[in-house]
C-alpha cells in the first residue's frame, strides 16, 4: 500500500509540475490583446515550451498594417542580438573540440587587431569580447557600424578608436562590434564563413529550416514582417529593414517561433533535440557561466537579486529559479528569448514595433505564471512611465518645430555648408537646397537629414529615416567661422553625439 501511495504521490506531483498555469490557459489572449493595443504593437508571436513540448505557438495581430496579413508561428522576424547565443555556442563548441580556447588572446588569431589602449589589446581574449567587458560604453560605435558601408574587417579596424569609459574586465558595456570580432575567429579556424558554420553546426541539426543568417538568404521577403516604430512621432511608421550583414555574428539572424521552439528544446534538453545528441552539455553549460556582473542589488519590482552576463546570455535569479534570457533589437522589431532549465520552460517573443516594452512585460508575465509569482499586470504597471516619457519627448519635438520661423541664422546660410569629418565615423557633407541645409552621412548608403534654423543658435535636426530621430543641435562657431557640429542619434542606435569638424 505504501508503495502505491508513494507512486501516486509521485505521479500527482509530476502532473502538477507540467500543468499549464491558469493565466496561460484562461487569460493570456486577452492580456496580449490589451497590451498590443496599449503599446501600439501591430504584430506579436509567442511560443512557450515546457517538458520538451510546445505548449503554445501563436501569432497575434498583423505583420503588415496595410494589407492586414496576420502574424503566424511561421512569420519571420529579425531576432537581432538573440543571434549572439548562436555565435557563442559555436565558439564554445570549438573550444570543446580543442580547436581554440576562449581564453586565447585575440591577437593570436588577428595579430594586427588593436583596441584603444595597448594594455587591453595585449590582454583581450575571445571570452572578453563575448562578455562585453572591454570597458567601452553600451552601443559605443554603433552609429558608425549599424547599416553602414563598412565591412567586417573595417569595423574591427575602427575599434581602436573606441575610447573606453570604463575599466577593462570590470565594467560592463554592451558591445556589438566585440561579437562581430569574436565571430570572425570561426572562419579563421574552420575555413567556413560564420553564417555557413552556424547553419551547418546548429540550424541544420535542429531542423531550423526557415532560419537565415542573412537577409540576402531569404527566398521570399513577403514572409518577413514589416518593421515599425512610434519613436519621435507617437504614431506607427514603417521603417527600412536593417542591413546587419557587416555585424552578422552579433545580430543578423532571421527566424520564426516555429524554428525557435527547436532552439529552446535544444537548450532545455542539455544539447539534445528529438532524442539525438547535437552538442555535449559541456558546450551548453559553458555559455551559461557568468563572466561579468551587471547588477547585484535586489529589485523592488521583480523577484530578482543578481544579474550577470555569460556568453550571449543574461543570467539572473527569479523567484528562486535560475533564468537565462537575451533581448534583441532591430529597427522596427524587438524580441526576447528566455529559458528556465529547472522548470524545463522556454519562451520566445517576437514583435514588430521597436518603441515599446510590452514584449518585456509579457516575458515577466509568463515567468510569473510558471514560477509562482503572485499576479501583477506587468504591462499596466510599466505603461504609465513609458507614456510619460513618450509624451515628454513629443512635446519637446513639437516645441522645436514651432520655433522654426524662417529667422536667419547668425551667419549666412552658405557658411554652414561643406565637408565635415569625424575620426571614427568618417565624413559627412552639408549642402544647401532651397535655402535649407541637407546632411549626407557618407559612411551609409542612404542616411540623410535636414537642418532648419530655430533661434538662439539652435537647429532642428531631422533624419529622413525616423529611426534615427529628431533633435535640437548647435554648430560651434569661432570668430564668425563654423568649426563643427555635434549630431545626435536615437539612443536605440547609440547614446553619445558625434562631433563632425568642418574642413
Amino acid at each position: 500500500m505504501k508503495v502505491i501511495l508513494v507512486l501516486f504521490s509521485f505521479l500527482f506531483h509530476g502532473l502538477l509540475f507540467s500543468q499549464t498555469p491558469g493565466f496561460i490557459s484562461d487569460s493570456l489572449d486577452r492580456y496580449i490583446a490589451d497590451g498590443m493595443k496599449d503599446w501600439q504593437v501591430p504584430g506579436l508571436v509567442l511560443v512557450i515550451v515546457q517538458d520538451g513540448k510546445v505548449v503554445l505557438a501563436k501569432g497575434y495581430g498583423v505583420k503588415n498594417i496595410v494589407s492586414k496579413e496576420p502574424v503566424t508561428e511561421n512569420t519571420l522576424f529579425m531576432i537581432a542580438s538573440n543571434t549572439k547565443l548562436f555565435t557563442a555556442t559555436c565558439l564554445a563548441q570549438l573550444e570543446y573540440d580543442k580547436q581554440i580556447s576562449l581564453n586565447d588572446k585575440f591577437t593570436k588569431y588577428f595579430p594586427d587587431y588593436s583596441l584603444y589602449e595597448p594594455t587591453t589589446t595585449a590582454l583581450v581574449t575571445i571570452r572578453d569580447l563575448l562578455s562585453h567587458r572591454i570597458g567601452t560604453k553600451t552601443f559605443q560605435g554603433d552609429f558608425t557600424f549599424w547599416n553602414s558601408r563598412l565591412n567586417r574587417e573595417e569595423i574591427m579596424q575602427k575599434m581602436k578608436l573606441l575610447k573606453p569609459v570604463g575599466l577593462f574586465r570590470q565594467d560592463y558595456g554592451y558591445c556589438n562590434s566585440c561579437y562581430l570580432s569574436a565571430g570572425q575567429v570561426i572562419p579563421k579556424i574552420t575555413g567556413k564563413e560564420w553564417g555557413v558554420y552556424v547553419r551547418d553546426s546548429i540550424l541544420l541539426p535542429l531542423e531550423m529550416k526557415n532560419t537565415f543568417t542573412s537577409i540576402k538568404d531569404l527566398p521570399d521577403m513577403r514572409n518577413l514582417t514589416k518593421a515599425y516604430t512610434t519613436s519621435f512621432t507617437g504614431t506607427l511608421k514603417e521603417v527600412p529593414y536593417d542591413q546587419w550583414d557587416n555585424l552578422g555574428p552579433a545580430a543578423s539572424i532571421i527566424s520564426n517561433v516555429a524554428d525557435l521552439s527547436h532552439w529552446l528544446r535544444f537548450q532545455l534538453d542539455s544539447g539534445r533535440f528529438n532524442g539525438k545528441r547535437i552538442m555535449p552539455f559541456d558546450v551548453i553549460r559553458k555559455t551559461r557561466q557568468i563572466n561579468i556582473v551587471i547588477n547585484s542589488q535586489k529589485s523592488n519590482i521583480f523577484p530578482t537579486h543578481i544579474l550577470g552576463y555569460a556568453l550571449g546570455l543574461d543570467v539572473a535569479d527569479y523567484n528562486g529559479y535560475q533564468v537565462y534570457w537575451h533581448g534583441g533589437g532591430a529597427a522596427g522589431m524587438v524580441s526576447y528569448l528566455c529559458f528556465v532549465p529547472e522548470k524545463k520552460l522556454g519562451i520566445a517573443i517576437l514583435t514588430n514595433n521597436d518603441n515599446q516594452n510590452f514584449y518585456g512585460a509579457l516575458r515577466y508575465q509568463v515567468l510569473d505564471a510558471y514560477l509562482g509569482v503572485p499576479y501583477h499586470n506587468r504591462s499596466r504597471e510599466m505603461l504609465p512611465g513609458f507614456e510619460k516619457k513618450l509624451k515628454t519627448g513629443l512635446d519637446e519635438i513639437d516645441g522645436w518645430k514651432k520655433r522654426v520661423k524662417q529667422i536667419p541664422p547668425p551667419l549666412p546660410i552658405e557658411s554652414y555648408t561643406g565637408h565635415y569629418t569625424n575620426p571614427l565615423y568618417g565624413s559627412m557633407d552639408i549642402s544647401l537646397k532651397n535655402n535649407r541645409l541637407f546632411l549626407k552621412f557618407n559612411g551609409h548608403d542612404n542616411l540623410t537629414a535636414t537642418l532648419d534654423y530655430m533661434d538662439h543658435d539652435d537647429w532642428l535636426l531631422q533624419y529622413d529615416n525616423i529611426e534615427y530621430g529628431i533633435f535640437s543641435v548647435q554648430f560651434k562657431i569661432n570668430n564668425n567661422k563654423v568649426i563643427s557640429i555635434d549630431t545626435k542619434e536615437n539612443e536605440f542606435v547609440e547614446y553619445d553625439p558625434y562631433t563632425f569638424t568642418k574642413e
